[in-house]
């Protein structure tokens, strides 16, 4: 999570969108980055209105426009699927080894995946509990030209984000019995991302 204090922005970092390569590239620029430990640096929508919002609104007696930024559903659980594949995660009893990306989609879309990493879902990161988006502005993680433009007009200045916490390839096909299952699983998800402009 990153917040602009000047400008009155924050960037709330949804997993697997890329908000490492934003934060590198901005960092510098933020008044406070809360990179460490992941369960700060992912602070959800509904953490940071229950708890940073009020303290941000009455400190600088202004309301923070909150920004984030959404994958395509399927995508975003293969970028999943391969970050679980990293090297460093390479051992005997790694729960995802010899385990293919169809297996794994089936088993998040039953919610039955004993030993794999809990996984929650990006509408359960940017919504309340009823499916309400909770952030001001949330931008596709595909049109990601479009969000370095916003970002630049709101923090004038040029941005090039780089390329960093890039998972190795994989093997990420799905049977289509197995897409199926996911696209209703992750309903909430799909109907969401169809949402955004």
């Amino acid at each position: 999570m990153l917040i602009f204090w000047e400008q009155e922005l924050v960037f709330l970092a949804t997993p697997k969108t890329g908000s490492t390569a934003i934060e590198v590239a901005l960092e510098s620029l933020a008044s406070v980055a809360m990179q460490r430990p992941a369960t700060l640096k992912h602070i959800t929508a509904r953490q940071y209105r229950a708890h940073l919002s009020p303290l941000l609104n009455e400190t600088a007696r202004a309301r923070f426009t909150t920004v984030a930024l959404m994958r395509e559903p399927i995508g975003w659980l293969r970028s999943w699927y391969r970050f679980a594949q990293r090297d460093e995660l390479d051992d005997p009893v790694h729960a995802l080894h010899g385990c293919s990306f169809d297996a794994f989609a089936q088993a998040y879309a039953t919610g039955d995946a004993p030993g794999f990493p809990r996984i929650d879902s990006q509408s359960d990161f940017l919504c309340d509990a009823q499916g309400h988006p909770l952030v001001d502005r949330i931008f596709r993680y595909e049109d990601m030209d479009t969000f370095v433009q916003f970002l630049e007009d709101r923090l004038d200045c040029a941005i090039t984000l780089p390329r960093v916490n890039v998972p190795p390839a994989a093997d990420v096909n799905l049977s289509a019995a197995t897409e199926a299952r996911l696209r209703s699983a992750m309903g909430a998800d799909f109907a969401l991302y169809a949402g955004l402009r």
